[in-house]
């Protein structure tokens, strides 16, 4: 789903994605593409921060209430500061305007990558946290965290590093797929994290800052 309202960059970017074998739905506004999405949720969204009616930012904030579906930003919001608003309010990915088609279409592909896996491996127990893969699920306890994809993404990264201090650029480059970008994306997303499986994010006892070194994540003890 494309939300743009902008119809020289709503089909310029629908053609695009069209012709590299992808179904496209676009909207020029945000109450419309709102509708469109409660009926049925679409794979992933791209999505415009300034839209008539219902904003960007609003709109991404109503479907994290309902689904984890991957959504991109694509505005001409293109500061640091706009790019973790952007984040902040629940999206996985930004792209400033002016962007390359091709780089769009490379990272809402890597967006399905790793929303809709090849195969379906069994739950395991790390610590105190039960982890679906299948399902794409992670409980503490009796306690369903509702993730979104990056965040799911990163959960697992760190799971698989789990006790070792793991750099930004480390994370940005094998979470991302970035071997540059803003490192702040993921300071966003590891606190949007630490905020859903720490009982008291002030003093984290599972996701842990190392101040001029990265972050570590400990599960603790079996549940």
């Amino acid at each position: 789903m494309i939300v743009e309202d902008d119809p020289a960059v709503r089909t310029v970017v629908g053609d695009h994605l069209r012709a590299a074998g992808h179904r496209v739905d676009a909207f020029a506004a945000g109450d419309a593409a709102w509708e469109a999405i409660r009926a049925q949720v679409p794979d992933v969204i791209v999505l415009d921060r300034m839209l008539p009616r219902l904003s960007g930012d609003e709109l991404c904030r109503r479907v994290r209430g309902i689904s984890d579906v991957p959504i991109l930003m694509l505005t001409a919001l293109g500061t640091v500061d706009h790019r973790i608003e952007g984040l902040e309010h629940g999206a996985d990915d930004y792209l400033p305007k002016p962007f390359s088609l091709r780089e769009l279409q490379l990272r809402l592909e890597a967006l399905l990558r790793r929303r809709l896996p090849d195969a379906a491996p069994v739950a395991f127990t790390a610590g105190a946290f039960r982890v679906d893969p299948a399902h794409r699920r992670l409980r503490i306890g009796d306690r369903e965290i509702a993730l979104t994809s990056r965040e799911y993404e990163l959960f697992l990264f760190l799971l698989g590093r789990e006790g070792q201090v793991v750099r930004r650029d480390e994370i940005l480059r094998e979470v991302w797929g970035w071997s540059e970008g803003d490192a702040s994306t993921v300071t966003v997303h590891v606190r949007r994290l630490r905020e859903k499986i720490e009982p008291d994010p002030t003093t984290p006892r599972f996701l842990r800052t190392e101040w001029g070194a990265g972050y570590r994540l400990e599960t603790g003890p079996t549940c």
